[in-house]
């Protein structure tokens, strides 16, 4: 089983990640891809860098930067998987990505880095329950007193 984990450097990703690898201790047969997904440059962005590839080359840099924690864990645990960063908006990119590596399943965190904890499920969460056609499974970061 091929299994996405869309990684965005927040703690509930990696949770999620940690489930993935729980589930496949467990005995799933499972192989991963991680993927972040980078915003589209802004206008600002494209004036002040005046280029494409520089851009591009710092999307790749932060999206690297955001998946190494993700990747050290799978590595750890001997767990096969592929990574991409790819440049979009996540809520329709994701669904194409899933067809794309031929994933079965998603395991995600609940919400992104930028949500408040307090906000429930995140938007890009809430897009690919709405529009995955593989089953997806949310996962929030335990509070440290509940983990211990």
């Amino acid at each position: 089983m091929k299994i996405l984990l869309p990684v965005d450097g927040s703690a509930d990703s990696l949770a999620a990640v940690r489930h993935a690898l729980a589930l496949r201790q467990l005995g799933l047969p499972a192989s991963f891809v991680l993927v972040n997904v980078q915003p589209a440059a802004s206008l600002y962005e494209m004036v002040v860098a005046h280029d494409a590839e520089v851009i591009a080359r710092v999307r790749g840099e932060a999206g690297a930067d955001q998946l190494a924690a993700a990747e050290a864990l799978l590595e750890a645990a001997g767990a096969a998987y592929e990574s991409e960063v790819a440049g979009g908006e996540a809520e329709t990119l994701l669904p194409e990505l899933l067809e794309n590596y031929g994933c079965e399943a998603v395991i995600m965190g609940a919400r992104g880095p930028a949500v408040a904890a307090s906000s429930g499920i995140g938007h890009v969460a809430h897009a690919l329950l709405l529009h995955s056609p593989v089953p997806v499974t949310v996962v929030r970061q335990q509070p440290a007193d509940e983990a211990a």
